[in-house]
């Protein structure tokens, strides 16, 4: 069974005054396309840990903790931290923590929460 860690921001600290984030975006709308990510993995019979992490200094040190609980086949990193240019050093951070706690693991990058099982499907070609 594949073993899939999604990592994305904490919901609640995002700034959604960001123009660089879609327009209307809210809290209650990551929680709820963050459930349909992870309910599509557990359809697919997948093992889905989620990973969500503040825009601290913190971060890296519940990354890492993460990271050393399983051996992961692929890690899915949120548009979130990705994509607005203020989230350019916590993403540095991810893919860092990413390359040393799961060295073997396909990193792969969603478009939004509810893509998370589609852009782990595009590395899991032989599970």
């Amino acid at each position: 069974m594949p073993q899939i860690l999604f990592i994305g921001q904490t919901p609640e600290t995002v700034d959604f005054s960001d123009p660089a984030l879609p327009p209307g975006l809210n809290v209650e709308k990551i929680h709820a396309g963050i459930a349909v990510g992870m309910a599509t993995m557990a359809d697919r019979g997948w093992q889905a840990d989620l990973c969500l992490i503040p825009p601290d200094a913190t971060a890296s040190l519940m990354l890492d903790k993460q990271l050393a609980t399983t051996t992961y086949d692929c890690v899915v990193i949120g548009a979130g931290v990705r994509l607005p240019p203020k989230s350019l050093s916590l993403f540095e951070v991810i893919i860092n923590a990413v390359h040393k706690g799961a060295p073997h693991a396909s990193i792969a990058f969603n478009t939004g929460p509810e893509t998370t099982a589609d852009a782990a499907a595009r590395w899991l070609k032989d599970h």
